[in-house]
Parts: structure tokens; C-alpha cells; sequence
């Protein structure tokens, strides 16, 4: 379990790490365009909002397995023992919900109508359902990240931790 987590760590590092260069570069062309040669470049703008989408959600998604994710967690500092112990699984039910069902299932029918819709971008003629896949993937990546945290919960013993 740990050797399949660790490649997905990984896997997501490079992967926004590539990501994020490409946007920075095409920012940087954007910048030199626009206030330089006077001429805004149309294709590396819509391609940074576009990039700027992926970055930003499969980044939550990385930050989840992390568990650096933006979080309000004044009543499960005061909480301990089993109280605790059951407040993280509720937590961890309503991200897998939200992960799975808002992010999986609804990203998902965004992705593909916008696909059988034919909607393509407007600069760089691209399929806006590519561009919509960041939703599920990103909260396919939430989901896997929510369940190996769960696992490991109950993995140790076999019960709840104390």
C-alpha cells in the first residue's frame, strides 16, 4: 500500500510540476506579447486558463493525500478518543461523497456532454470535454487518497484506533 501511494505521489509531483511550468511560460509569453510587441497572444491565454484548471484541482487533489487540505478543524482539535476517532470518519464520509459524487459523477456528465455536445475552445480548437476531465480525475485522485487514509485507519489492529 505504501509503495502504490508513494508512486502516486510521485506520479502527481511531476505531473504538476510540468503542468505548472507550461503555465508559468505560457504567462510569461502572455506578458511579453501584450506589453512588448504590442500584439496579445489569444492562444497562450485561453491555454493558461486551461492549465490554470488543472494545476488548481489536481493540486487539491495531491493536497488531499497530504492532508494539507483547507480545512476548519477547531472541533476536531478539542475532540479525543473515540469521539475523535469518529469525527474523522464522518469528515472523511462527507469528502468521499462530495469527491465521488460532485466531483467523479458530475465532472464526469460535464465532461462527456460537453464532448457529445461538440463544444470545442474557441483559440486552440480543443475538445471541451478534455478540458472538463480535470473534474473527475482530480476527484478520482481525492476519492483513492480518502479510501487509502480510511484503510490505513483500521488497517493497524483491524479495529478503530484510540
Amino acid at each position: 500500500m505504501e509503495k502504490l501511494l508513494k508512486l502516486v505521489n510521485q506520479t502527481l509531483i511531476y505531473f504538476l510540476v510540468s503542468l505548472s511550468s507550461v503555465l508559468v511560460a505560457c504567462v510569461i509569453w502572455q506578458v511579453i506579447s501584450r506589453y512588448i510587441l504590442n500584439a496579445a497572444s489569444i492562444v497562450t491565454d485561453e491555454l493558461a486558463r486551461f492549465l490554470f484548471m488543472w494545476v488548481g484541482l489536481i493540486g487539491a487533489a495531491y493536497a488531499t493525500g497530504l492532508k494539507r487540505h483547507l480545512a476548519i478543524d477547531l472541533l476536531l482539535m478539542k475532540s479525543k478518543g473515540k469521539n475523535k476517532t469518529l469525527l474523522e470518519i464522518f469528515i472523511s464520509g462527507v469528502m468521499l461523497f462530495f469527491a465521488g459524487f460532485i466531483l467523479v459523477y458530475g465532472g464526469a456528465n460535464l465532461a462527456w456532454d460537453t464532448h457529445i455536445s461538440g463544444q470545442i475552445s474557441p483559440s486552440l480548437g480543443i475538445d471541451m470535454g478534455i478540458v472538463y476531465l480535470c473534474l473527475p480525475v482530480s476527484g478520482a485522485i481525492m476519492v483513492f487518497y480518502i479510501l487509502m487514509d480510511l484503510v490505513s485507519k483500521f488497517d493497524k489492529t483491524g479495529q478503530q484506533p484510540n
